[in-house]
This record gives C-alpha cells, structure tokens and sequence, in this order.
C-alpha cells in the first residue's frame, strides 16, 4: 500500500537517520490526521500516532490557530507546497531531517542537596526529543510571522528548510544549540 501525505507526497520512502529516533517518528498510522485523541488514554500513545497530526497539534497551541484544526491542515499543506518548489525534494524528508536537527540531545535539571540546587546534565529520552522539536519548529515559524508581511505558510516553510540543513538562523535549531551548550556547562 503506498501511503501519501495530502494525496501528494509518498510517505514510504522517507528515512529517518538518527536511529534513536526511529520508533518515534510514525508517519505509517494512515493518512487522516485527525485521530481525536484515540491514542491518549495511555502514556506511550505519542509513539502511535502521526508524526504531521503531532505537529498539527502544536501549530493550534499559538494564539491565532488555538483549535482551529483544519486552518493548522491548510498551513502546513500549503507550507510543504512551497517547500516542494524551493527544495526540489520530498517534502516529509526534509521535515524529518528538521526534526532531527533541533532535537536536543542533553537538557539541564536541577538537583538538591540540602538547600542547594545545582544544575545536572541528563540525556533527553527520544519521545521528549522529538516533542521539544516540533514544538520549537511550531513556535519560530508563528514568532516569525508575528507582526510580519509574510504569512505563516511561507515562515512555516522556511523555519522547516532551514532546521533541515541545520543551520543557526532557525529558531529550533539555535534552541538547540542554547539547550546543549547550557547542559555542557552544567557537566
């Protein structure tokens, strides 16, 4: 069965490089990407359920889309159109290539002892991973199109090419980099 994302962009074909991150990317459960929350009544749910319906999900948390779910589904189509035409490739795999650029590898907690708390570095578990790199792909694309001229769909697209190639001037990616280098100074 060949699976295509909007009924475009086949999604079998796609790879996910970092193996860690393998189990947790789904974009095999179908292609309606409106679950309802079928897969929330248990705590490893996320890993069931599609990786876009996710990232839907986080598009509605900003201000103007919170719940409007099909003008999230307009976004992000129109988002990987342009991402089509400006890449000349798949748009799912540059998705996925961005997802695993801004996904943090080592995050800072704080830990007590006595009265003091001290920050620790600890790793990040995958799942949590790739919910801090959708969230934080969500958020630069509408910081980005706050009092802005250019519409949401063509921020939404650059935030994703530019996280795809890994590069500083993506908002997911510098949180990235911030989250690592503070975690680094915290060992």
């Amino acid at each position: 069965m060949d699976l295509k994302l909007f009924g475009i962009y086949p999604v079998n074909e796609v790879q996910v490089h970092d193996v860690s991150l393998t189990s947790y990317i789904n974009l095999t459960s179908g292609i309606n990407l409106h679950t309802g929350g079928r897969y929330s009544n248990y705590a490893a749910g996320k890993r069931n359920m599609n990786t876009m319906e996710r990232f839907l999900n986080k598009i509605m948390r900003t201000e103007k889309w919170t719940g409007k779910k099909y003008s999230a589904y307009r976004i992000l189509r129109t988002a990987f159109q342009k991402i089509s035409e400006k890449t000349k490739e798949n748009p799912v795999q540059v998705f996925i290539n961005a997802i695993e650029n801004s996904a943090p590898r080592e995050e800072v907690t704080r830990l007590k002892y006595g009265g003091i708390a001290v920050p620790k570095a600890v790793d990040v578990a995958p799942s949590r991973r790739v919910d801090i790199a959708l969230r934080n792909l969500a958020l630069g694309a509408s910081n980005t199109s706050y009092k802005n001229r250019k519409a949401i769909e063509d921020c939404l697209a650059d935030q994703i090419i530019l996280a795809a190639k890994n590069d500083g001037a993506s908002f997911a990616v510098s949180k990235k980099e911030e989250i690592e280098r503070i975690s680094a100074s915290a060992r």
